[in-house]
């Protein structure tokens, strides 16, 4: 067993950090990340953590590369000061939509992050909702992987919506919104989509399913710049839908999508905070849920060697 349970975060989101260790009733770890101005990134542990159970909350969010580098320095000052185990928190991991090769002569980023991962000396791998669950495979270390479809289940079963159909975005995402469909009793359509080239652009050509006169609800995994959401919504607008709601675990919205999502006729879009959402993104029909109760059994959980499965079952 190791020795005192240590959280720490790096930039990407502190406040997600502390809403960890607010429920795991312990303080927030003292550590100094920061860019010198020759763009090098420095960081100190301002207190021991030799032999300590330590784990390191950082999304790889915007800016992508500057979180990616301080996590693995982060890892790197871990180890360095002999932390007795290292456990990377990343709730949204970036680079997920690289992970094979589906063109001639391009790279399986999510593989090399992976790889940067142990390589830096983490230990464990604790993430929500890959974009694809083979990426678990990339890493030689242990990978929990929660889901945070059960939190949004939840939400949208107490909301009580009549004549409701689950929708799945694309046909290779269709397992994760047959699962929120199952907690909610209710039926399945699929959206046929294509996509144009590496534009971030997303063409919805067919549905599969009944949604004629009943109340929608889009799952996805995460909402990027909203062009596959809105394509779904307008899709579903012509096939003669009523009310749009739709949720995702990974509020990125870069680019056009709050601007998009503002002038849609989706009626609330509910996010988790995976990702931190600031104020300007923050409209009045967006919804955040907290992971950090999620989060934070799981790291207590990991800490004292009990499952983490059975958080699901």
């Amino acid at each position: 067993m190791y020795q005192e349970l240590r959280v720490f975060s790096g930039n990407a989101h502190p406040e997600l950090a502390q809403a960890i260790c607010d429920y795991l009733e312990m303080p927030l770890g003292q550590c100094e990340v920061m860019k010198f101005s020759n763009e090098n990134i420095f960081v100190r542990f301002c207190e021991n953590i030799r032999a300590r159970d330590v784990f390191l909350v950082q999304p790889i969010v915007s800016p992508v590369n500057d979180r990616l580098m301080e996590l693995f320095v982060m890892i790197d000052a871990a180890k360095r000061a002999s932390a007795g185990r290292i456990t990377a928190v990343v709730p949204y991991y970036a680079y997920g939509r690289s992970d094979k090769k589906d063109q001639p002569r391009v790279p399986i980023t999510a593989r090399l992050v992976a790889n940067f991962m142990e390589t830096a000396g983490a230990d464990r791998l604790l993430t929500v909702d890959l974009h694809a669950g083979q990426i678990q495979g990339f890493f030689n270390i242990p990978v929990d992987e929660l889901t945070a479809l059960y939190i949004l289940s939840r939400y949208f079963k107490d909301k009580g919506i009549p004549s409701l159909t689950v929708v799945s975005t694309d046909v290779g995402d269709a397992k994760r919104a047959r699962n929120v469909a199952d907690r909610l009793g209710v039926a399945l359509a699929i959206v046929e989509k294509r996509r144009i080239g590496n534009e971030q652009r997303a063409e919805a050509v067919n549905i599969i399913g009944e949604v004629k006169g009943r109340n929608a609800l889009i799952v996805d995994d995460e909402v990027d710049t909203g062009s596959t959401m809105v394509a779904t919504v307008d899709l579903l607008q012509r096939h003669g839908t009523v009310d749009i709601y739709a949720c995702c675990t990974h509020p990125v919205l870069s680019g056009p999508a709050v601007q998009r999502i503002e002038q849609s006729p989706i009626r609330e879009l509910v996010v988790t905070d995976t990702i931190p959402l600031p104020i300007e993104k923050r409209l009045p029909k967006i919804t955040v849920l907290s992971l950090a109760p999620l989060l934070g059994e799981a790291i207590c959980r990991i800490h004292t060697g009990q499952s983490v499965g059975e958080l699901f079952q």
